[in-house]
């Protein structure tokens, strides 16, 4: 397996009210990629992140309204396809990934498999929707894909931007991400994993583990029945 070179890859940041995390964020990001690799999406934010993003001068893309980490995401998509990036990796602005750990997304990269970062998905560890959401969410996609997927609920992954172009996306809110793999496995697509920490240190989330797993199983309903 040859790894990818940092110049092939774009870093996708969604973010909405990161500003506190924002600093430490950027900053430990420019350690790894250099700062002209790194793509942030303001989704609406109602905090001051669009500010530090213009201070720290960084790239940007800022929708006015927020539209969710799903329509985000694929903002950040369309640009790397269009730039001509070899793969995406997305990391969330809240810092329950940490940035230090794209080296291994790197380092795992050849450019044809979606690298998920996995984590130890044990209930002392994860609050307990989110445990639920994950499991169930998991099984699913690891049944629909005929391979073993653990933490489908994981926004720390990196993605082939030919396999991108490959999949119609249709979701704009945070089932997006569930959405990517279940389609992604449909296709045939290989799935692998990346070591990552567990981090949940009171940082607010704006998943609502229920309403999001109801949603994707609707797609699931939708394919089986259409």
């Amino acid at each position: 397996m040859t790894a990818v070179g940092i110049k092939d890859v774009l870093v996708v940041v969604p973010v909405y009210n990161a500003a506190p995390h924002l600093p430490e964020l950027i900053y430990r990001c420019r350690e790894i990629m250099e700062t002209g690799k790194l793509l942030f999406i303001n989704d609406g934010s109602l905090d001051n992140s669009l500010s530090i993003l213009k201070k720290e001068q960084v790239n940007y893309i800022s929708f006015p309204a927020n539209r969710g980490k799903g329509a985000a995401l694929k903002a950040g998509f369309i640009y790397a396809i269009r730039e001509g990036y070899r793969s995406v990796i997305t990391i969330d602005a809240d810092l329950q990934h940490a940035p230090e750990e794209i080296k291994g997304f790197l380092e795992a990269d050849d450019g044809r498999t979606v690298l998920i970062g996995t984590r130890h998905i044990k209930l002392k560890d994860m609050p307990f929707p989110r445990w639920l959401s994950n499991n169930l969410t998991s099984l699913i996609i690891s049944i629909f894909s005929s391979q073993r997927v653990r933490d489908s609920q994981s926004g720390f992954r990196l993605m082939p931007t030919a396999i991108l172009k490959a999949v119609p996306l249709k979701t704009v809110k945070y089932d997006f991400e569930s959405e990517m793999l279940f389609k992604m496995g449909a296709l045939g697509c290989d799935i692998g994993e990346v070591p990552i920490s567990t981090i949940y240190d009171g940082s607010r989330s704006y998943i609502n583990p229920f309403k999001d797993t109801l949603r994707f199983i609707r797609q699931i309903w939708k394919r089986l029945w259409a």
